[in-house]
């Protein structure tokens, strides 16, 4: 996974500062080839409750994220039980490392 253990660290820490102790975060796509290059960041906010304010909550995740990733692109999916669960969902769950 082409993130470091303090940034792995720091993400998980900032979910759960913004969605609460029991929100998870799963980085998938090209972050967990170790022989890509570049790319940018795709995480998935998982939340065991329903979301209030679901886009609030991404565009502030993702812009905080952003930030500690020094501008990288952060692209982020939210799951949680009152929203519509897409494709894009079942690749995160099935091939998403957890930090």
């Amino acid at each position: 996974m082409r993130l470091t253990e303090h940034q792995a660290q720091l993400i998980a820490q900032l979910a759960h500062e913004m969605a609460g102790e029991q929100a998870r975060v799963r980085v998938f796509g090209s972050r967990l080839d170790d022989e890509a290059r570049g790319g940018d960041l795709d995480l998935m906010l998982e939340l065991p409750e329903p979301a209030d304010n679901p886009t609030l909550l991404v565009a502030r995740f993702s812009a905080r994220v952003t930030r500690l990733m020094q501008g990288r692109k952060v692209d982020v999916v939210l799951a949680a039980p009152n929203l519509m669960r897409l494709p894009i969902h079942e690749v995160a769950f099935r091939e998403g490392k957890i930090l």
